[in-house]
């Protein structure tokens, strides 16, 4: 039994030798093939494929590193927009594939050489589906923090570059005011300013302006002041909060600077040179603001400075005026503002112009001229004076018209260029027409033709014609001429001032009787003898 026993003993640790024995040789045999899962990451970092699917282009599953991939990718494009312009910086050809599947189809694409990534294309039942595989591990798939760590560097040197190469100032400041970060333009700058080189600069830098004390989201125009090196330089600086400091933009605006400069001096022209026209002006902008008005403008429609100079409307200012009594009072107020509209549109179009009557006995010519951004400009010019002017001067006319139809001739004034301009009563008895009463004016071809149809043939008629339009110097000439009725016609032409002509047409009394003229002839000796 003993024996029994030592045998099962022996036995027992026999098997438990050659368990251990075979625990530590087998793992040394196989070689390193099974090793190399050790040195895989635990956890979820293993090594697994990036695939997308996508129906269309809306994503309907992705593996976990795919994913992750995704969250990686800043942008508010879709999935699929996100994605490819990631993939298409780096493979060829990507864009030009996938506008075009290929149902039941496959391709691979690799990057070029200097990406470790590659794109395999599935087109399946109106599915698209990507695989994102490492060239740097064929066959095990894509390690995605990998892929998030390359896409952050590209994003990360593409923005830089674009710092590097913004044209504006870009520069961040800590909490105590100091520059702890900026951009090339505004080292470029700084080195102008104070005449210095590269090797010169030293953190912390200096600041370029002299005032920039954080305002956040307030924009304002700041200046580097001229030195030995440069000329004054403006910009417009937007600061913003980051962290517990302050990101500054400073935006170029000289060109903005020296337009408003040269406006303001062109508004300062124009109001002086319009300080001293008696034309009112009202200048109003595209939102029909009063921008512009000169003092006349006051002196006319008596509207008070501070109304003025608050910027009214076009409304507004044409409420005014009817209050002031410049505009005529309307009878029904809700069709003078529908006046009023149509005024604002007959003046942008170019086609108004009205003359008011105040009550006060004064006339204003009013007139609406746009411009090409859409203001709109208004004069008011008091024509009273010329009304009065136009009223004596017609009462002058019909007056001397009065006094020369008194007179016993027929006068017909020419001018220089062979117009009628004045004829009397006599002038249409004797000839049968009255001058006021045609249409158009009567040219001196005309009233000679008319005359030879009413007189015996005479070449008076022809030199009376060329004398009209004759410019050398001239003198009074007389003729005579004979009506087809028998009676004569004695006629006259003087030379007026101006190149003017006029032509005076007279008939003598009826001869008397042959026996008393025989008398006549008889007797006027005898009597001048006594």
């Amino acid at each position: 039994m003993l024996s029994s026993f030592v045998l099962a003993a022996t036995i027992f640790f026999s098997s438990l030798a050659a368990a251990s024995i075979a625990l530590f040789i087998l793992p040394r045999l196989t070689g390193t093939a099974r090793r190399q899962p050790a040195l895989l990451p635990e956890g979820d970092g293993y090594l697994e494929q990036a695939v997308f699917l996508f129906e269309g282009k809306e994503l309907v599953d992705a593996t976990r590193p795919a994913r992750a991939l995704l969250s990686s990718l800043v942008g508010e494009r879709s999935d699929w927009g996100r994605l490819t312009d990631y993939l298409s910086r780096s493979i060829d050809g990507l864009p030009n594939l996938l506008a075009h599947p290929q149902d039941g189809g496959e391709v691979e694409l690799a990057g070029d050489m200097d990406s470790a990534l590659s794109v395999k294309a599935e087109w399946f039942g109106g599915l698209t589906r990507l695989t994102v595989n490492d060239t740097t591990h064929p066959g095990i798939g894509v390690l995605v923090e990998g892929i998030c760590l390359r896409a952050q560097e590209q994003e990360l040197t593409e923005l830089r570059e674009c710092l590097s190469q913004a044209p504006m100032l870009i520069w961040r400041t800590d909490d105590k005011g100091t520059i702890v970060w900026a951009n090339t333009a505004y080292l470029d700058k700084l080195m102008e300013r104070d005449g210095l080189t590269e090797d010169d600069l030293t953190w912390p830098i200096p600041a370029l302006f002299v005032h920039h004390a954080p305002h956040t989201d307030v924009s304002r125009r700041i200046s580097i002041g001229r030195t030995d090196h440069m000329e004054e330089a403006w910009y417009d600086c937007h600061s913003y909060a980051s962290g517990e400091g302050t990101l500054y933009y400073a935006i170029p605006a000289d060109s903005a600077v020296r337009a408003e400069r040269s406006q303001r001096e062109f508004v300062q022209t124009l109001t002086k040179t319009f300080a001293h026209v008696p034309i009112g002006l009202a200048i109003f902008d595209r939102s029909r603001r009063l921008q512009l008005f000169n003092p006349a403008l006051l002196d006319l429609t008596g509207l008070e400075f501070d109304f003025l100079s608050a910027r009214p409307g076009l409304p507004t200012f044409l409420d005014h005026l009817r209050e002031a009594r410049i505009i005529p009072e309307p009878k029904d107020y809700s069709l003078w503002r529908q006046q009023m509209a149509e005024l604002e549109r007959a003046a942008s179009s170019g086609q108004f112009e009205e003359t008011w009557i105040l009550p006060t006995g004064r006339t204003y010519r009013v007139t609406g001229h746009p411009h090409a951004d859409g203001s709109l400009a208004f004069l008011f010019e008091d024509i009273s004076t010329e009304i009065e002017m136009t009223q004596n001067f017609r009462s002058e006319l019909q007056l001397s018209q009065t006094v020369i139809d008194t007179l016993d001739e027929a006068i017909a004034v020419f001018s220089a260029a062979g117009d009628m301009i004045m004829s009397n009563a006599a002038y249409a008895a004797l000839w049968k027409v009255d001058p006021a009463a045609t249409l158009g004016s009567i040219r001196i071809l005309d009233a000679v033709r008319h005359w030879q149809t009413m007189t015996l043939p005479n070449p008076a008629w022809g030199d009376i014609r060329d004398f009209v339009g004759a410019f050398d110097e001239r003198a009074d000439w007389y003729a005579d001429a004979v009506l087809r009725d028998g009676r004569r016609v004695d006629c006259r032409v003087i030379p007026l001032q101006g190149g003017a002509t006029l032509v005076g047409f007279s008939t003598p009394p009826a001869l008397p009787p042959e026996t008393d003229r025989i008398q006549d002839k008889v007797t006027r000796p005898v009597t001048e003898t006594i």
